[in-house]
């Protein structure tokens, strides 16, 4: 798996770099999917050179595409959002619940609006956010006691 690291990655991460438009994301796409090549190790042992380098080239691509689709996705539930939708029913304004919404720190509340507006599971926002499964779920337990606090003021 060294060799494969140290005769793609730097290809790799220009690749990335040039789907991410930025150099940083690039280097962080193309670091996740080495990381997704040592879970398939097995699979990509008995190819070609060329074979594991389409793979990983694919498996950027497709990286970088789920990405964008969750991306795409929580994009539009905050433009519902901010149009009156999701909480309306509720018997909240728009402006109330963007007002509510902003008295979570800025993390949290990305986090919030991931698990509860965009159907996340706090596996999945885990892995987004970098951090055990068990602290998104504090940091959540924490947010709808803020939350509930503020509404009952």
């Amino acid at each position: 798996m060294n060799e494969l690291y140290a005769q793609h990655f730097e290809e790799l991460a220009r690749f990335c770099t040039m789907l991410c438009r930025d150099g940083e994301k690039g280097a962080d796409l193309a670091q996740e999917t080495f990381l997704k090549a040592l879970e398939h190790t097995e699979q990509l042992m008995p190819l070609s050179e060329e074979q594991r380098r389409a793979w990983l080239y694919r498996t950027a691509k497709n990286l970088f595409m789920d990405e964008a689709r969750r991306n795409t996705r929580f994009l539009k539930r905050q433009q519902q959002l901010y149009e009156g939708e999701g909480f309306e029913e509720s018997g909240f304004a728009q402006v109330e619940t963007t007002l509510l919404l902003l008295r979570l720190p800025p993390d949290v509340r990305t986090m919030f609006q991931m698990r509860y507006l965009e159907g996340y599971s706090a596996a999945e926002l885990a892995e987004i956010f970098h951090m055990p499964a068990a602290t998104v779920r504090t940091k959540l337990s924490r947010a709808r006691q803020l939350l509930k606090k503020e509404i009952s003021i």
